[in-house]
């Protein structure tokens, strides 16, 4: 259903833009946080007395930070160097999919890095359940329940690009 907001399409395309360089700033602090995190660990005497396994899991969450750090960041990059060129659409259609996987990449990296904190302070079955968890909130709150939210729900779609 379209907007009604008795917007030009150049202004609604502008807010749109607006609102999704708004909302990664959101995303990016959070990610900046864990990354800082993540790159200390490895400072740490405790981190050289790790499992092969411990220190692949947190190898995993330091690539799923830095791929969901460029993910994120890129439609700002993308909007600074084509916001003169009238590709508005474009970089609302593509960011707001690379966005999402940038999502996904973000929470997979903290699930990642809790279930590695269980597993260190208290063992493999911890990890599981909170690795089991984390992966639940996120699912849920992030994708599953916007989705059931989504007034054109068709089968559970989500939309990929502006508003038509």
């Amino acid at each position: 259903m379209p907007e009604h907001t008795g917007e030009t399409r150049n202004e609604q395309l502008t807010r749109n833009v607006g609102e999704l360089l708004q909302e990664l700033r959101v995303a990016q602090a959070g990610v900046q946080i864990l990354f800082g995190f993540l790159l200390s660990v490895v400072f740490t005497d405790r981190f050289h007395d790790a499992s092969g396994f411990e220190k692949s899991l947190h190898l995993s969450a330091v690539v799923l930070a830095v791929a969901a750090t460029a993910l994120l960041t890129a439609p700002a990059a993308w909007h600074r160097l084509l916001f003169r060129t009238g590709s508005r659409e474009r970089i609302l259609t593509v960011g707001n999919r690379i966005v999402l996987v940038g999502l996904v990449c973000l929470a997979l990296a903290i699930t990642s890095t809790v279930a590695l904190i269980a597993k260190v302070v208290y063992g493999e079955i911890a990890m599981v359940v909170i690795a089991v968890l984390s992966a639940a909130i996120f699912g849920s709150l992030w994708f599953v329940i916007p989705i059931r939210l989504h007034p054109d729900n068709n089968g559970g779609t989500q939309p990929t690009g502006p508003p038509k």
